[in-house]
């Protein structure tokens, strides 16, 4: 857990504070910048990362809190064409 300069925990709302500002000075120090990053992109990030992983989808959807394996899979989890195919070469060995 991490807190505040008060000693209380930290919400959503410093972390949006805190990537606000990162984004704020490495936009204006670098020619490229990058677009708006948000706690809850990395968020579903991580949750994308660990189905790529392999993870088990129910310990996934623990981890992520969701009560609804649906919400986990559907709409945390962002896969594509490459890790179908990569799953479909693993399958057919």
């Amino acid at each position: 857990m991490y807190l505040d300069k008060n000693g209380m925990p930290l919400v959503a709302l410093h972390w949006e504070h805190y990537f606000q500002r990162i984004v704020a000075k490495f936009n204006s120090i670098y020619k490229e910048e990058i677009p708006k990053v948000t706690p809850h992109v990395c968020r579903h990030t991580f949750c994308s990362n660990q189905a790529r992983a392999g993870m088990n989808p129910k310990v996934l959807q623990y981890v992520m809190g969701h009560s609804e394996i649906g919400v986990t899979l559907n709409t945390y989890t962002h896969l594509g064409f490459e890790e179908a195919r990569e799953e479909m070469n693993r399958l057919s060995v």
